[in-house]
């Protein structure tokens, strides 16, 4: 008997957020997402936020704070305001990674309110920022040396400012921010909500907080103890992969590693449905499980996984709770999981029965930490490995092929295709028809796979903190009255790259300068960010009217060369060369 035709599922409003209070149209946009239960930062902050009160916070990256303060911030748009002065929350981040995660968020839960939100940051062009916000921006999120830029060309309006949230605000003061901090703090209005969010509670948090906060809601998401070598029977193994990548990497490291049966944990209903239609365009045959089937849907995936019918599960925390299946080879988290315990309770349904599994997790490189304080709770160490690039991917298919060869000889019952070998081996090396044989018999794939490329190498903080404070410093020599006068003199607070014995550093010509409103600090940003590196290593800079000079480090020097001249700075692609003076 055929059967019958599954009615297509609404989706269903998420129950836990429902009783938060937020508004119906943000509760639509959070079913749409794939959202299903609040987390615990979300249930404990988002009550007290929506009331109207103060809010200290400590709960580490990745516990789901950013919808934690983002979905109140919604319920205080002013879309009928003037365009300028329409601004009722600025959210101050320590990174211009966070600022466009944060801002793309906003954008995604209020897409029903007409909600805009406006990253800036340093480093991105000052005039395009401002553009943006003449045009009207509802939530500015911003990193706090360009905010204060902004403040105090008074290109922000903060006249009707209601919430100024400080997100990761221990890590915005160990890279020097504290100043600025308590500038932007003192530009903005004083009747405000106040949300500060931290991974510790440190004695310089405590005393922000006594000084602009007013009996705050203290809240502490403590994570919970996990028992360590309680994974030992798996093998554990992060891949640091640029967030637009994250998809095609899965699929590449899926390719490679070959499960027999997998697990692939993700955050929302959306990522589980969208990794399904990807993975099994590429051939595997995958199965989603969320919140959003019937019991009687679930069943039936559940069914078929566990008789091999299918090889992937797709599934988020909530869906696979109590899940039992031993036949996991591996399993894979998407995203990093908020907590130690999440991590370990998923990656222990593989290397049951005495069996070795595999844990493979993607973390963005922004996750690192994450990804350290799994291994400080777990005491086991989780290797970090380059995603496999395209010339593994072809080893690994031949040794795939190789294989199924040797199954296929060890087998036997091969003589009727002797006749063949025999007439062709009068005409053909023996070696050249065994090849075409693997050949026709593995097929070449018909699209040539990219490359992914590599995400940029983690900064240790305290270089990070240093490379901000010379990056500020070359702003403000730039903006002094005589700074860089005549272009002659080094930017102030700029010093010689650190090398090692005699080296001499290498002075590069950047075709453009002030004529171009270039200053040292946009040739720092510029050069940091494309090549991934520490800032302190950049030497003197010097800014013309129609040229700069840049020292950098002599064995960096061609790199740079190559990767600014595809690079455009201040908008635009310059000449970049080594100085011939």
């Amino acid at each position: 008997m055929p059967s019958r035709p599954e009615t297509p599922q609404e989706p269903a409003v998420p129950a836990g957020f429902v009783a938060l209070g937020l508004d119906p149209r943000v509760l639509e946009a959070l079913s749409a997402l794939g959202y299903e239960e609040p987390t615990p930062i979300q249930r404990a902050a988002i009550p007290p936020l929506l009331a109207g009160r103060d809010v200290l916070a400590q709960a580490a990256t990745g516990t789901g704070k950013t919808a934690a303060f983002a979905l109140p911030l919604l319920h205080h748009l002013t879309p009928d305001a003037p365009p300028r002065e329409r601004t009722t929350a600025l959210v101050l981040v320590p990174t211009r990674e966070l600022a466009m995660q944060v801002a793309e968020a906003v954008h995604r839960y209020g897409k029903a309110l007409g909600a805009v939100a406006v990253p800036i940051y340093g480093g991105a062009s000052m005039e395009g920022q401002i553009r943006s916000l003449k045009r009207g921006a509802d939530v500015v999120i911003a990193t706090p040396g360009r905010a204060l830029d902004h403040i105090r060309r008074k290109t922000v309006f903060l006249g009707r400012l209601r919430t100024v949230v400080l997100d990761e605000a221990d890590e915005m003061l160990d890279m020097g921010f504290a100043e600025d901090l308590e500038a932007i703090l003192a530009a903005t209005p004083a009747e405000k909500q106040v949300a500060l969010l931290s991974a510790t509670l440190a004695p310089r948090i405590a005393e922000i907080a006594r000084t602009h906060l007013r009996d705050p809601e203290v809240l502490r998401i403590d994570a919970a103890a996990v028992k360590a070598g309680n994974v030992a029977k798996v093998r554990q193994v992060a891949y640091i992969v640029p967030r637009a990548h994250k998809m095609a990497a899965l699929a590449r490291i899926l390719d490679v590693e070959q499960p027999g049966s997998a697990i692939v944990f993700c955050r929302t209903r959306t990522e589980v449905d969208e990794l399904t239609e990807t993975l099994n365009g590429r051939g595997y045959h995958a199965e989603a499980l969320h919140g959003g089937l019937s019991q009687e849907q679930r069943d039936r995936v559940m069914k078929r996984f566990r008789a091999h019918t299918s090889e992937l599960l797709i599934a988020t925390d909530v869906a696979a709770r109590g899940l039992d299946v031993s036949h996991v080879t591996h399993v894979v988290n998407y995203d990093v999981p908020a907590a130690a315990e999440s991590y370990v309770h998923r990656i222990g349904r593989t290397g049951r029965a005495g069996r070795t599994g595999v844990a493979i997790t993607l973390a963005e490189p922004r996750e690192h930490r994450m990804l350290r304080n799994i291994e400080r709770v777990t005491k086991v160490a989780i290797e970090v490995a380059q995603v496999p690039t395209v010339a593994d991917l072809k080893a690994r298919r031949l040794e795939l092929a190789q294989a199924a060869l040797r199954e296929v000889i060890l087998g036997g019952g091969l003589e009727r295709w002797h006749p063949v070998v025999a007439a062709l081996a009068e005409e053909f090396d023996l070696m050249d028809i065994a090849a075409a044989a693997l050949k026709q018999g593995a097929g070449e794939p018909e699209v040539e796979e990219a490359e992914i490329p590599a995400a940029p190498k983690e900064r240790h903080p305290a270089r990070e903190r240093e490379a901000m404070r010379q990056e500020r410093r070359a702003e403000r020599a730039a903006k002094a009255p005589d700074g860089g006068a005549g272009g002659a003199r080094p930017a102030r607070g700029a010093r010689p790259p650190r090398g090692r014995g005699d080296d001499a550093p290498a002075k590069l010509y950047v075709g453009g300068g002030r004529k171009l409103k270039i200053r040292p600090g946009d040739l720092v940003g510029a050069i940091a960010n494309e090549m991934g590196i520490d800032a302190g290593v950049i030497g003197a800079i010097q800014v013309w009217d129609r040229h700069s000079i840049v020292e950098v480090p002599e064995a960096m020097a061609d790199d740079i060369i190559a990767t600014l001249s595809s690079a455009k700075i201040k908008g635009k692609k310059l000449l970049v060369r080594r100085d011939r003076a």
